[in-house]
């Protein structure tokens, strides 16, 4: 819902002869770029910390609870998971000005963001780095029987050490480009955050479910917990899957030409108000 809202909040905030006015879709902005993140944030932090689920012998999963898992906004690890996510997000936007704006006053605003926002930042990443490295997983053997596990994600950095150097070397990316933003004059510490959190996030996946790891577990039915086994498609859907990935470099490579042509000139006020569609 914060997206859909979004994303008409961007095509219609100042269109002339709009229904609700302008405050009210930069209010629906607010919402997206601020509930939106933090709450899937904390739908993901719900699989370090499982949900209320069953699954039957169909194969169909329900809710155990009234709440259908609404309940994980009371579980502080995942709310503070959500809460990270808001103010990375939040210190890449600046980083991101600062790299393709042209306008003193707003980069010296977003410096002023990752100083001090990205302080918050840090401090939530530790907590759920040292959250994660000491508490209880859920793994599961041979069979398919799944059984809780103590300190689960350490032992699976320390059984995948390449997943581990990765996941370092993507977090000393971010901090060294949260730096550059902050105390130097270089505009190019988004590329450095950027390529460290997409490190960090492949290496919290990859803990999250390999090495025998639930990667969904189920705080009503142990057994029920999702695993990378019990929940994949079919050999024919997976199958498909895989031709269809082949087609990732072509989408990969759009993506590049369209960005830089997009950031090929350092977007200044002169190219807003003169833009056609600068509404």
């Amino acid at each position: 819902f914060c997206f859909i809202i979004q994303a008409v909040a961007y095509e219609y905030r100042k269109k002339p002869g709009n229904v609700f006015g302008q405050r009210t879709y930069e209010i629906f902005l607010f919402i997206n770029g601020s509930l939106g993140i933090i709450l899937i944030g904390t739908a993901l932090g719900t699989l370090f910390t499982g949900g209320n689920f069953i699954v039957n012998e169909m194969h169909l999963s329900h809710w155990t609870k009234q709440s259908y898992g609404l309940e994980a906004v009371l579980t502080f690890f995942n709310v503070a998971f959500g809460l990270m996510l808001f103010f990375l997000a939040r210190v890449q936007a600046a980083l991101y000005f600062l790299n393709n704006i042209n306008e003193p006053h707003i980069t010296s605003r977003a410096r002023i963001v990752i100083k001090y926002e990205g302080g918050i930042f840090l401090i939530l990443f530790f907590y759920i780095v040292a959250a994660i490295l000491t508490m209880q997983g859920y793994g599961y053997n041979a069979s398919g029987v799944v059984h809780p596990e103590a300190y689960k994600y350490l032992h699976n950095f320390l059984a995948m050490p390449a997943v581990a150097v990765l996941f370092v070397a993507g977090a000393v990316l971010v901090v060294w480009g949260m730096f550059l933003g902050a105390f130097t004059q270089r505009k190019r510490g988004i590329w450095f955050s950027g390529f460290g959190t997409v490190f960090v996030v492949i290496a919290l996946f990859l803990i999250l479910g390999y090495n025998h790891t639930a990667y969904y577990p189920s705080l009503a039915d142990m057994q029920s917990s999702l695993t990378i086994e019990n929940s994949s498609g079919s050999e024919y859907t997976l199958m498909a899957m895989g031709y269809v990935s082949l087609m990732v470099p072509f989408v990969l490579a759009y993506i590049v030409a369209v960005w830089r042509v997009m950031d090929r000139k350092p977007i200044d006020i002169d190219e807003v108000q003169n833009d056609a569609h600068h509404y």
